[in-house]
């Protein structure tokens, strides 16, 4: 069984910065697909970042059109922790943020939302 705990959120001015944590156990982490969704309130969810190992030695990367270039999601293998660094903040990513993952299948951000681990969720407000 996989446990993933979030952390970082919090409530920053449009612009600001913030940088999400998950930490993983239960599994090899580095085998890992993981990634990063979200849900605004009245809005679905939605995946927006994703990290995965595709044979080549080196982290792929596939994030959502919104925030690319202003996201940078990161595993750190030695200390089981998934990162998501947010710049340029903007009111609309303000959503409850949860980490994600699987061991097989799809390792995709259309996946993300369905993915069997989950964790609880932290809550990120971005304010204008």
């Amino acid at each position: 069984q996989v446990q993933l705990v979030e952390s970082g959120g919090g409530s920053v001015q449009s612009g600001g910065s913030l940088k999400l944590s998950c930490s993983a156990s239960g599994t090899t982490f580095s085998s890992l697909c993981m990634g990063w969704f979200r849900q605004a309130p009245g809005k679905e969810r939605e995946g927006i970042a994703v990290i995965y190992n595709d044979g080549s030695g080196f982290p792929s990367r596939t994030y959502k059109n919104s925030v690319r270039g202003r996201f940078t999601i990161s595993k750190d293998n030695t200390n089981n922790i998934l990162h998501l660094q947010m710049s340029s903040l903007k009111p609309e990513d303000t959503a409850m943020y949860y980490c994600a993952a699987a061991l097989r299948g799809a390792c995709t951000i259309a996946s993300l939302v369905a993915m069997p681990y989950q964790g609880q969720g932290t809550q990120v407000a971005v304010s204008s």
